[in-house]
């Protein structure tokens, strides 16, 4: 059986400039976002062996909101923080049983980048949103789920 990446981008968060770029937290908007792609995942019988999430604020919150849900515990994965790609993911990927769902939560551009890297898909990745990739072995995947906030949103409203 396949590993399953997926990946979860942060909600919306503060503005650059408003802090630290590390300590952006979500804004009641972003809280929201984290909260449907939460529900949505459960509603869609989602598990996970694993969830790593970036160190920062707006990453680690969607995280916690994705995990309480779902009863498993983010952990921090410095990588996540930038500049994280393809060859990671797979690596920590690897790591994991055959059949293993890992989930990352963090950021763009590298969840984009990721995306195209394994699977040669061009993404506009919302914040708030999720893609999943089945891989299979090597460093190459098929992409079998990208969803928006708002089909996030329609998911979760089902349950």
């Amino acid at each position: 059986m396949a590993r399953q990446l997926w990946l979860l981008r942060h909600g919306d968060a503060e503005p650059h400039g408003s802090r630290h770029d590390t300590d952006r937290p979500l804004t009641d908007k972003g809280r929201r976002q984290s909260d449907v792609a939460a529900r949505a995942l459960e509603h869609l019988g989602c598990h996970f062996d694993v969830i790593l999430t970036s160190p920062r604020v707006r990453a680690r919150d969607t995280a916690r909101s994705v995990g309480d849900r779902l009863g498993l515990e983010p952990l921090i994965h410095q990588p996540l923080n930038a500049g994280f790609d393809a060859e990671q993911a797979v690596t920590v990927l690897a790591g994991l049983p055959d059949d293993a769902r890992l989930l990352l939560v963090g950021h763009n551009p590298d969840f984009e980048q990721i995306v195209h890297d394994l699977t040669g898909a061009r993404v506009d990745f919302k914040k708030g949103g999720v893609a999943a990739i089945r891989v299979d072995g090597g460093r190459f995947g098929e992409l079998v789920m990208l969803l928006r906030p708002r089909e996030l949103e329609r998911i979760a409203d089902q349950a």
